[in-house]
């Protein structure tokens, strides 16, 4: 039999923006003393490690690490999607280290998510099928949830990536405006992010023919009575409500779709009152497919160092039992 994993374990989920990190004590444990230090101020993921376990960890050295990072992993490879950090979770000197990508923690979360965690954005409750977890942060994360045997598997992917669902003539004129200004390949995240929000807002000045300031996503969500921010708030939804509904259609998501990642949480009133739940039921060809799955959205802090959490609990418990 192989020995479990040596606690303390350190978990992360590494943004393009943000790195949040926690400890977690014992198997099955929440993180713990998290915290969350801005990306920009370290050079690499070696100096914001070091930096949370001196300020915040109390000098620890954890037996074994789980870092959610946003972009594709590969091995003990990792490139940040959004961000110039890059390398091997070798460099960190840690005894050993699980790489996942952010998504992928998020999605191992979901079973665990309840009560004020979460938001109903329409349909029944979730089911205990294939789940779907997408997000709009600083890019536009996508991952699924499979129900196995031996417990939850999950399944990272780069659905941000696949071309932005446009359906009515407002949208098809955004994506042209864009192509104008200089993206030639229109694809989701350019639009389901927050810096994508920003682009909408531009956008939709353009096609009005309207003088606008250049905002932050910070600033659009903020600025309830201005009609340009508002309208660029409403497209973002059923943009959003499309592109979840891609998504379900595409893994069998019939155990729920989730929202996370940064932006939403923030407007939930306006998300709930918008044509995102309209959007994601609309599939003529399938009629009554997509209705029949929940939509929800995650208000839950950290959720994906709880999702890293679990999975080090899963693997330290595979290895007692040498399985």
């Amino acid at each position: 039999m192989s020995a479990p994993l040596t606690l303390p374990w350190l978990v992360a989920d590494i943004g393009g923006t943000n790195a949040r990190f926690g400890l977690v004590n014992e198997p099955g444990g929440r993180p713990e003393a998290i915290a969350v230090l801005p990306g920009a101020d370290y050079s690499g993921l070696p100096g914001a490690v070091a930096a949370y376990l001196d300020e915040h960890g109390g000098g620890v050295r954890p037996g074994a690490a789980c870092l959610a990072v946003a972009g594709p992993v590969k091995g003990d490879r990792y490139k940040l999607t959004n961000a110039g950090w890059s390398g091997s979770v070798l460099d960190l000197g840690l005894p050993e280290v699980e790489l996942l990508n952010d998504f992928e923690a998020l999605a191992l979360s979901l079973p665990y998510l309840e009560g004020d965690d979460l938001v109903s954005l329409g349909g029944p409750p979730p089911g205990d099928g294939v789940k779907a977890v997408l997000g709009p942060g600083t890019g536009l994360g996508v991952a699924g949830l499979v129900p196995t045997p031996t417990g939850w598997m999950p399944v990272p992917g780069e659905g941000g990536h696949v071309a932005v669902p446009v359906v009515d003539e407002r949208e098809v004129e955004v994506v042209r405006v864009l192509r104008a200004d200089g993206v030639p390949h229109v694809v989701a995240e350019h639009l389901l992010s927050g810096p994508g929000l920003s682009r909408l807002h531009r956008a939709l000045s353009l096609v009005h023919g309207v003088e606008a300031p250049r905002l932050k996503a910070a600033d659009i969500v903020t600025r309830t009575g201005d009609p340009l921010c508002v309208e660029a708030i409403e497209v973002f939804c059923g943009l959003l409500g499309s592109f979840a509904a891609n998504v379900a259609l595409t893994l069998g998501a019939r155990g729920g779709v989730y929202i996370g990642g940064g932006v939403l949480p923030r407007i939930v009133d306006m998300v709930e009152k918008s044509d995102f739940r309209a959007r994601f039921s609309a599939t003529p060809t399938l009629d009554g497919y997509l209705t029949a799955i929940a939509t929800t959205l995650i208000v839950a802090p950290q959720p994906a160092l709880v999702g890293a959490a679990l999975w080090l609990t899963q693997r330290s418990r595979h290895r007692a039992l040498n399985v």
